[in-house]
């Protein structure tokens, strides 16, 4: 009987994320486990069996795109220009983030302490992933010394949950990334 229980496990298991990729997608972080338990023919307790928390589930739904933005920076690891690869990354991640309903929410800040059971994979991962663009262009000179990869993913995070409701918030998304890039000081005037 126990390989049977583990078989209808690994079978929920994956209704469960199918259906919450998709109310996600939908509805967004806020998406109803409830709904999902219903969509799925599961209990909620099964839900919350498998997602004790909504960012459990928010980080299983998350986690292609994430793994897909990692394989990103090893992409990039390589670039000439160290700047130009930390920011083609982090429009990456800002562009993702606004596509993939639930991907900032599974990436912002959620008051846990940093040794917490419930750190924030996703968040970690990405770190991992961009701590070596971020090290060549500080290493450059491109990037002050004590940004951190988690500083970007916050300034990331916040721009695409400050334009989510905006009519066109890939574009505002952008300009705001860009706009927190460059500064708000003038350059000084060729001379």
């Amino acid at each position: 009987m126990p390989d049977r229980q583990r078989a209808d496990a690994v079978r929920n298991y994956a209704r469960i994320l199918a259906v919450a990729e998709d109310e996600v997608a939908t509805h967004g972080a806020g998406a109803s486990l409830e709904q999902i338990a219903r969509t799925a023919g599961v209990g909620s307790a099964t839900v919350r069996r498998h997602f004790p928390t909504r960012r459990a589930l928010l980080e299983a739904v998350s986690r292609k795109r994430i793994d897909a933005l990692c394989g990103r920076a090893r992409d990039l690891a390589d670039t000439a220009d160290s700047r130009d690869a930390l920011l083609t990354w982090m429009d990456d991640v800002v562009a993702y983030c606004v596509s993939a309903r639930g991907l900032a929410a599974a990436l912002a800040y959620d008051g846990a302490e940093p040794e917490s059971v419930h750190e924030n994979s996703c968040s970690a991962a990405l770190e991992n992933a961009g701590d070596p663009l971020l090290g060549r262009a500080v290493e450059d000179g491109a990037v002050p010394a004590g940004v951190t990869v988690s500083d970007l993913i916050a300034l990331a995070v916040g721009v695409v949950l400050a334009t989510e409701h905006h009519p066109d918030p890939a574009d505002r998304a952008d300009r705001l990334f860009r706009l927190a890039v460059a500064g708000l000081s003038p350059r000084p005037a060729a001379g």
